[in-house]
């Protein structure tokens, strides 16, 4: 039998701005929400009107940033279309080595730090369905400024380039089935030769075929050819 490691598995999801990671990761929670934690990433950006803050991130003035900076606070950040945005090392270590999955909502630079620390980590990107639709759904936010905006848009193109880094790409055109499709990403994960700890035996039968297998009086040659 496989025994599996106890450890958690840490999931990096990125999108462009207006891609849909956050309510893929919702959906994701939503699905399990005791098996996994999201890592609240900490932003020097605005508050937005749908924003919760503790929940969507833990908003901090630019200042108050650069203090946990000097501090070691974070285990990676980096400046975003102007803001910062950080993820804290708090917690993280304690629910992966408690078993739980750890998701980190965090942008494409963002990504390639943490790639650098922690190679073993799975690396999902959500892509949108086409330009024309991301453009369509960072109007519909009516959240920037129309210089901001286009800001957004010029670092979305760039960052859609930079697919190739992740491990798997999930077109968000249909919400349900893109939450599907990561769910079905993770669980195969969990089945890598890799996450194996150890095969031991746990019934009498596989404790007798090894016996079996073992003793010289035992005829097993031909065995390979009569299973072929």
């Amino acid at each position: 039998m496989i025994k599996e490691k106890k450890t958690g598995q840490l999931i990096v999801i990125s999108s462009p701005s207006g891609g849909g990671k956050g309510s893929v990761i919702s959906g994701l929670l939503k699905n399990d929400n005791k098996g996994r934690w999201l890592s609240v990433s900490t932003t020097s950006r605005a508050i937005r009107e749908n924003d919760i803050p503790g929940e969507t991130y833990n908003f901090v003035s630019k200042e108050e940033f650069e203090k946990k900076i000097s501090e070691n606070y974070f285990l990676e950040y980096t400046n975003y279309v102007g803001n910062y945005y950080g993820t804290p090392k708090e917690f993280i270590k304690e629910k992966l080595n408690a078993g739980i999955d750890v998701i980190l909502e965090i942008e494409i630079e963002g990504a390639s730090n943490i790639k650098k620390l922690i190679p073993e980590a799975l690396f999902i990107f959500i892509m949108p369905p086409s330009i024309k639709i991301l453009v369509d759904r960072l109007k519909r936010r009516k959240t920037d400024s129309y210089e901001k905006m286009l800001e957004r848009f010029h670092t979305a193109y760039k960052e859609i380039n930079e697919v190739t880094k992740y491990n798997y790409v999930v077109v968000n055109d249909d919400l349900d089935e893109a939450i599907a499709k990561v769910e079905a990403i993770i669980k195969a994960e969990k089945c890598r030769v890799d996450r194996i700890e150890e095969v031991f035996l746990d019934t009498k039968e596989e404790e007798i075929h090894e016996l079996l297998m073992e003793d010289d009086d035992f005829d097993n040659s031909g065995i390979g050819d009569k299973i072929l």
